[in-house]
């Protein structure tokens, strides 16, 4: 009996992922394979663009420049910031000869490590950190910085391609001497087509959330849709329709100063963060009691009683003016205008109405109005609470 039960709920259990008949962007240059794979896994269909690139540690003037400024005048502290910038700043130093000379150094100082992967990676390199603190956070390490007290002190921080808001200027104003070493520095992407598909795509609402992993990626983002003049337009997305989704506090900074407010994990991973969106996006679905189905509107698909029914572009723009009002009778002209590039021709409403009701398989999910229009044939016992659009 129980193996019969289980069999039963096996059949019941949804084919798609969470994350099916949604759009995700993904700006990132480092990692993007591997959170495409996890939006994917989750039935996601991922747009990339990486928004930046990184310099190469070894082809860096400016590491050079302050390793050696390290080397010949030594710090009191060094802060640690990310794994694979320190990594990368010990790899950097063994080609130009000064590998040896560098972790002698960072053994003979205050080392301090942002949180446990680069305090991982100071351990693999031979080292060991005097402190790190729990919650991975920067303020948390000026805190402490404060607390010692700075004045008089040189402060080496490994900067992590992106500035540090305020970090820098509190340490200096306590009295620190404050050296920031680049271990790599982010430009822009050399193809800025992506980008730019993305842009568009994220104004014209094709994208149903945008992750962001690091504040330069955001930066950046930013700064090509003002190029393109489309500033506007991007934060309006962002502020209405798209779910801008950040790994953590830091990363979501740009955003935040422009008046965008961002969803973020607990524990600023990749993992956790598409946990988010699987709970973020489907939660923002527009469920509907249809013709004695269950309908929900996805970004790119509709669910039909739990199944998923994907639906082209002009159709999902039909369905939408449909939803603003359901069980409303929508005009032919209305439905025209919600339909892009479709120009005057009314007849482009019909050969769209016929191409989503072979998308959802159940033809009377939407009643055709004779010379008047369409609308979702909303059950009867929902139209209180719908009645008021």
């Amino acid at each position: 009996m129980y193996d019969e039960q289980q069999a039963a709920g096996a059949e019941r259990a949804p084919a798609h992922g969470p994350l099916a008949g949604f759009t995700v962007g993904v700006t990132a240059a480092r990692r993007a394979d591997e959170l495409g794979a996890l939006l994917k896994r989750r039935g996601a269909a991922v747009l990339h663009a990486p928004a930046l690139r990184i310099v190469p540690l070894a082809d860096d003037s400016e590491l050079l420049a302050a390793t050696k400024q390290l080397l010949d005048h030594a710090p009191d502290v060094v802060v640690a910031t990310t794994a694979i910038g320190f990594r990368g700043w010990v790899e950097a130093a063994d080609g130009w000869g000064l590998g040896d000379a560098l972790l002698a150094r960072l053994g003979s100082v205050e080392l301090l490590a942002r949180g446990p992967k680069v305090k991982g990676a100071i351990r693999a390199a031979g080292l060991t950190e005097e402190w790190s603190p729990s919650s991975e956070s920067m303020a948390e390490v000026l805190e402490r910085l404060l607390a010692e007290g700075v004045e008089g002190r040189r402060v080496a921080i490994q900067l992590h391609g992106e500035p540090l808001p305020g970090f820098v200027e509190a340490l200096r104003e306590a009295g620190a001497e404050v050296v920031g070493v680049p271990v790599y520095r982010w430009m822009p992407p050399e193809d800025i087509g992506p980008v730019d598909r993305l842009l568009d795509a994220t104004i014209a609402r094709s994208v149903d959330a945008l992750t962001f992993t690091s504040a330069p990626a955001a930066a950046s983002l930013l700064s090509r849709a003002e190029e393109r003049g489309l500033l506007p337009d991007l934060l309006s997305a962002l502020h209405h329709d798209v779910v801008p989704a950040c790994v953590g506090p830091v990363t979501a900074l740009p955003l935040q100063a422009r008046g965008v407010a961002t969803v973020q994990p607990e524990r600023f991973r990749l993992g956790p963060l598409v946990q988010l969106l699987c709970l973020e996006l489907p939660s923002r679905a527009l469920m509907l009691p249809i013709a004695g189905h269950r309908m929900e509107i996805r970004g790119h698909a509709v669910l039909v009683d739990g199944e998923l029914r994907p639906v082209p572009p002009a159709g999902m723009s039909l369905l939408r003016a449909l939803s603003r009002r359901p069980g409303w009778v929508v005009s032919r002209a209305d439905l025209l205008r919600a339909l892009p590039g479709a120009g005057r021709d009314e007849h482009a409403v019909e050969t769209a109405m016929a191409r989503l009701r072979a998308a959802l398989g159940a033809p009377k999910l939407i009643q055709t109005v004779v010379k008047r229009g369409y609308r979702l044939a909303l059950d009867p016992s929902a139209d209180t609470k719908y009645a008021d659009g």
